[in-house]
């Protein structure tokens, strides 16, 4: 049976659910134990697991995904919480050197099954530190899956799938969407498929490429260019590693134009690969260039909330853009 939650309850009850089916799963991170984590994301499961699965850990990002590396070549499950993705630059090596190369470096000896969650995205007054994006720098990791869920229904599904995945996986959660994003989920456990995409809203005269949050602002903006005569297609990418390239070539040569919105800056951003993709397999069907709606090339997010607002992407910006492809 469905019922209506939020993002952050869909989280919750697929840690909740996944712990209990398997007892390999463990959780650890910053301040997610007694308190349930900032968010509380991890609300209960303290309660219910014991400190043996769920594990507060020092202010220390590297140590928390080096414990958890250790921790899955013993034959655990973890979920390692990095509270917000600004501060898992001290965990990038253990990430990229051994967690993504572990598989491969043993012939298929080891693999690495840890899931980590990490929090992300501006548009909160959360200023420098607690609001960037930097989902690519993983994106261009071979051995890597990276995810970003844009629905409570896929948060759930995709995370269970995540947790029962053999490769380590970076799970993107968009703090925007932890109490505004609503929707139905099954009280039972599913999974989603981590590598495929998901056409949000079928459409005939442009294409529109985006991820986690940018979802749902992108869906407004193509329902008022419904009014307005012009119908998009909005394709939510899911994963961002690997790129399900099916579902995109088969879009943009539907509709022969594509917009690609993401939140994070514009230089070397997922967009210049997925303009690269289109180049490639796509070209002859294109009747338009393929544009690129992103932040700014500033450190992002400033604190301030005009500034905020200057950087991030919006639903009018993104109007602007569609009207604009629109018009070639």
């Amino acid at each position: 049976m469905a019922r209506t939650i939020t993002f952050i309850d869909a989280i919750n009850e697929a840690l909740h659910q996944e712990m209990e089916r398997d007892d390999r799963v463990c959780i650890l991170g910053e301040d997610l134990g007694m308190g349930g984590g900032v968010f509380k994301a991890t609300a209960g499961l303290y309660q219910k697991f014991g400190e043996e699965r769920v594990l507060d850990s020092p202010l220390a990002e590297g140590i928390i995904i080096g414990a958890a590396i250790g921790a899955s070549l013993v034959g655990f499950r973890p979920v390692p919480e990095i509270q917000f993705a600004d501060f898992i630059g001290d965990a990038v090596d253990p990430i990229l050197q051994q967690a993504a190369k572990l598989r491969y470096r043993s012939a298929g000896g080891f693999t690495c099954p840890i899931t980590i969650r990490v929090c992300w995205g501006g548009g909160t007054g959360g200023g420098l530190y607690h609001s960037q994006e930097n989902t690519v720098w993983f994106a261009h990791e071979p051995g890597i899956r990276v995810l970003v869920p844009s629905t409570p229904y896929d948060a759930k599904g995709m995370l269970i799938a995540a947790i029962r995945d053999e490769n380590p996986v970076l799970f993107f959660e968009h703090k925007k969407l932890y109490r505004t994003a609503k929707g139905e989920v099954p009280e039972d456990l599913y999974t989603v498929p981590l590598d495929k995409a998901s056409v949000r809203r079928p459409g005939r005269d442009m294409t529109v490429l985006t991820y986690g949050y940018m979802t749902s602002l992108v869906m407004n903006a193509a329902e008022e260019m419904s009014k307005r005569g012009v119908e998009a297609e909005v394709v939510d990418l899911r994963s961002l590693a690997p790129l399900d390239r099916e579902t995109i070539v088969e879009s943009a040569r539907k509709t022969s134009r594509c917009l690609i919105v993401h939140e994070d800056t514009k230089t070397l951003g997922i967009g210049a690969e997925l303009v690269a993709i289109l180049n490639e397999e796509a070209f002859d069907y294109l009747d338009a260039p393929v544009m690129r709606l992103t932040g700014p090339d500033i450190p992002p997010v400033p604190f301030s909330p005009p500034l905020e607002k200057f950087f991030m992407v919006d639903e009018q910006k993104i109007l602007a853009g569609m009207e604009k492809l629109a018009a070639y």
